[in-house]
């Protein structure tokens, strides 16, 4: 026999109640390395988790709206990683679109190059686009968000974790004033 509406919504309310256990519902849309075009890395140094910080990070380069055209800014920023700046693959772990998805960097359990003298304890996550003067749309903000509640959920970061701003722990103006802003009043930050 077919479901009531009120079973099928009891139903619904008990596998959301699964998913957010197991941690499937908090995580966005990852673009693995090889949805990217990411190059292999020169080697990796294993990362201990679950590391205490997030680091929020912006990549000052042009936005990004789609899978696309945010592959192409991600390769764009390997290349100049590991071609100018001499490191063994793209500096952070993850990077966030504005087309609302996350690329993967250096991922979850390899240590980044992201923020002198942190990078042993932190998840460093970066915009793409310069944030100074606008804000990255919701798309990228919920994209993030939901990336530390990921983060938290599979064990990388640990659940007492403090948030900080690159400015926080390196003298930058990265990520950006008007992206800082924002962060300041997400959970968890800490100057």
């Amino acid at each position: 026999a077919p479901l009531s509406s009120q079973e099928a919504a009891g139903i619904s309310l008990w596998l959301l109640g699964l998913g957010a256990a197991t941690g499937a519902l908090c995580c966005p849309r990852i673009v693995s390395r090889s949805q990217w075009g990411a190059r292999a890395p020169k080697n990796r140094v294993r990362l201990r988790t679950p590391v205490p910080f997030v680091i929020i990070h912006h990549t000052e380069g042009n936005p990004c709206t789609s899978q696309a055209s945010c592959s192409r800014q991600v390769r764009g920023i390997q290349n100049y990683h590991m071609n100018s700046n001499g490191w063994s693959d793209i500096g952070y772990n993850f990077l966030i679109g504005e087309d609302g998805n996350v690329y993967e960097g250096r991922g979850w359990s390899t240590m980044g190059a992201h923020a002198k003298n942190w990078n042993h304890k932190s998840l460093g996550f970066s915009f793409l686009g310069s944030f100074s003067s606008r804000v990255p749309n919701n798309a990228a903000l919920n994209a993030a968000k939901s990336l530390i509640q990921c983060a938290v959920s599979k064990g990388f970061l640990s659940r007492s974790y403090f948030l900080k701003g690159h400015r926080n722990v390196n003298p930058t103006d990265c990520p950006g004033n008007a992206l800082y802003k924002v962060i300041r009043q997400w959970p968890r930050f800490k100057a």
